[in-house]
């Protein structure tokens, strides 16, 4: 019922995208039939670079700075009214992780950003072992995802008794607890975002195949991942689809802070901005460079219809599996039509081979 059931698509999607991020990949033919439009995808892919992906790392840094002078405040004093600020911030930065998240290759893929900082629901009896023993290692691949990022901050920071448990005496193994996945969060961003201003720019934007480990194979093979995430772990897993429609509202992302529903919107909306390039070129002029016109305008169509659906869910989502099933059904089937359209037409009409495994199931 959690994201971590997703664990072989993200490991083959970041296993596959790393090979990007050793070598650069040039050259002219790339299966799709447009061997002779080298100068259309430099300039698309260094649209995706300077103006969309650095940009929103930047971005993310400067909320996880101020997330981190939030939580230290609150930490200092904690109260309903600190706590309320926190709240803020917190839902600002991980609003801003929703923006890189489809950048999910290259050095992201490298340090396992998104697993390390946004693997749901957060596993509350490791955490609460590793506070009580003051031990615990953030740097272990699959056995930590669950006691770190902004799922663990969500449950220790938003969680019933959460200002009660860091007024406590003896709350400072919690406090620090809190404070080193903050920097653990800050470190991994950090580095993927200097990656990004270093030569790795410079190997994203001159991949201009569209084999395995290409950048333009990368981004399709993580738009359909964030895709399949959207449909399973963020909206079908919790809704039922994998437990004979037994409902798991726990385990929706950002549940402590009735955040679901906003994060999944933010989720969709920045890959809609992906594909369209944000304002510069994007997939979609590739889509039309390669006289795939309909399926351009079918996909952003349902980009639209997936985003009303989804907005017309009242918050928390987690509360409206059971209260408004009808609507949450509704933006499951407009987020699987969606998927298809990515994960299937997309797929082939550019000729990238899709990678990884959903191990979904739904």
């Amino acid at each position: 019922m959690n994201r971590k059931l997703f664990r072989t698509g993200i490991v083959g999607a970041a296993l596959a995208a790393v090979v990007l991020y050793a070598c650069s990949k040039g050259g002219d033919g790339d299966g799709s039939g447009a061997a002779n439009n080298d100068a259309f995808k430099t300039e698309m892919l260094t649209n995706y670079a300077d103006n969309i992906i650095t940009p929103a790392y930047t971005n993310l840094q400067a909320k996880l700075g101020l997330l981190e002078t939030s939580v230290n405040a609150f930490l200092a004093t904690p109260s309903t009214g600190t706590q309320a600020t926190l709240k803020t911030a917190f839902k600002d930065a991980w609003l801003g992780f929703e923006n890189v998240s489809a950048a999910y290759f290259g050095p992201g893929a490298a340090v396992l950003l998104n697993s390390y900082i946004n693997t749901w629901p957060a596993v509350p009896a490791k955490i609460e072992a590793g506070i009580q023993s003051g031990t615990y290692n953030f740097t272990i691949p699959v056995a930590s995802d669950s006691i770190q990022g902004f799922p663990t901050l969500d449950y220790l920071l938003f969680s019933a008794d959460a200002v009660q448990k860091f007024a406590d005496a003896g709350a400072a193994n919690r406090r620090k607890y809190v404070q080193d996945v903050v920097t653990r969060i800050k470190s991994l961003v950090d580095n993927t975002l200097n990656q990004w201003k270093g030569a790795y720019r410079t190997t994203f934007v001159s991949s201009l195949k569209t084999d395995v480990g290409s950048s333009i194979g990368a981004l399709i093979n993580q738009f359909a991942f964030e895709m399949d995430a959207l449909k399973g772990p963020r909206i079908g897993w919790p809704f039922g689809k994998q437990s004979n429609g037994i409902v798991f509202a726990d385990k929706c992302e950002g549940y402590y802070a009735g955040f679901s529903a906003d994060l999944a919107i933010a989720n969709l909306t920045s890959l809609k901005n992906y594909f369209k390039g944000g304002a510069g070129k994007g997939i979609d002029d590739y889509l039309i460079l390669l006289k795939k016109d309909k399926l351009n305008s079918d996909v952003l169509a349902q980009f639209d219809v997936a985003l009303n659906a989804l907005k017309a869910i009242p918050a928390p989502l987690s509360a409206s599996f059971t209260n408004n099933a009808t609507l949450v059904e509704a933006a499951y089937k407009e987020v699987q039509k969606l998927l298809t359209l990515i994960k299937t037409d997309v797929a082939s009409a550019t000729a990238v081979q899709i990678t990884y495994m959903d191990n979904d199931g739904d």
